[in-house]
């Protein structure tokens, strides 16, 4: 089974660090690519911000949170 590296931003997926860094990230709120999440894959994603669970990293990410700064939910490790 291959490896899954997942964006923090968005829950943009790829099977290598590289594809996934080297590439724009829409959601990134400084503008720039796709930054690693750093957590493990899991079952269940919880937002740091409020609590706000998900199943996946991009249906959490794709969801206003009033409590993050920048105005996502964003993964907790």
């Amino acid at each position: 089974m291959a490896d899954k590296y997942f964006c923090k931003w968005c829950g943009y997926h790829q099977n290598s660090v590289s594809n996934l860094v080297n590439n724009r990230c829409s959601h990134n709120p400084n503008g720039k690519n796709h930054e690693l999440y750093e957590g493990n894959e899991k079952a269940q994603y919880t937002c740091k911000y409020c609590g706000y669970k998900n199943t996946t990293i991009a249906n959490l990410t794709n969801n206003v949170c009033s409590k993050s700064p920048n105005r996502r939910h964003h993964p907790a490790l």
